[in-house]
């Protein structure tokens, strides 16, 4: 779960990843609970709104993918290239280190991959944001018509959004160059078992520090 920002003057771009254990208030259910499990709840409608609570922010557009969206969207842009930095093999790929090529079907394998990686799931998290940061930079170099086009038939059930043509074709052709400047966060907690349940609990500096490094782009 990640929250991206645009600087139009900076020509800057920010992304945030919350870990899908933090423990939250889920908004329309008033119950503490893992902030992953809002969409589980009330779809893409109630994981905005919760984040939106969670950050005290109010956010402009969303997109919810699967991954047999994401396999489709990286091979929409003819593949991405990331910077992969540590090596493994899941039984199909070898990842090396350093830049690695992408279609669709490897970059899910990217994204997934948790029990080999010394960071367990914020090592995850941290190449899925590989990945988005890929897809803006390749998206923003191949801007079209006719990708925005593709991007918009992929099939419903794996991506939803509330952009729009319109909205697709201003984003990638006003902030071009915002990929030149990317910068990314991982919010950070404490692990606590409650109930006899995992969570992360994300202290309210750091949530204030998150929401201060919102504000600052928004301004």
């Amino acid at each position: 779960m990640t929250v991206l920002s645009l600087d139009p003057r900076q020509d800057a771009i920010q992304l945030v990843s919350i870990p899908r254990d933090t423990r939250t208030t889920i908004a329309g259910k008033g119950i503490e609970d893992k902030i992953n499990h809002a969409y589980a709840f009330g779809g893409a409608d109630m994981i905005v709104a919760t984040v939106e609570n969670f950050l005290g922010i109010e956010m402009d557009y969303y997109v919810s993918m699967n991954m047999s969206g994401l396999k489709e969207l990286v091979d929409q842009l003819v593949g991405i290239t990331v910077n992969n930095e540590i090596a493994w093999n899941d039984g199909k790929y070898n990842f090396t280190e350093g830049p690695t090529d992408l279609d669709g079907d490897k970059s899910m394998h990217f994204v997934c991959m948790r029990k080999q990686d010394p960071d367990g799931d914020f090592g995850r998290t941290k190449r899925q944001r590989k990945v988005i940061q890929g897809v803006v930079d390749k998206g923003a170099s191949v801007a079209s018509v006719s990708k925005i086009n593709g991007v918009i038939d992929i099939p419903g059930n794996n991506m939803a959004t509330n952009l729009d043509f319109a909205d697709m074709k201003k984003l990638l052709s006003d902030y071009k160059d915002t990929r030149k400047n990317f910068v990314d966060y991982q919010m950070e907690g404490n692990g606590a078992n409650i109930d006899g349940v995992y969570y992360l609990i994300v202290p309210d500096e750091e949530v204030q520090k998150v929401q201060g490094m919102i504000e600052e782009i928004e301004i």
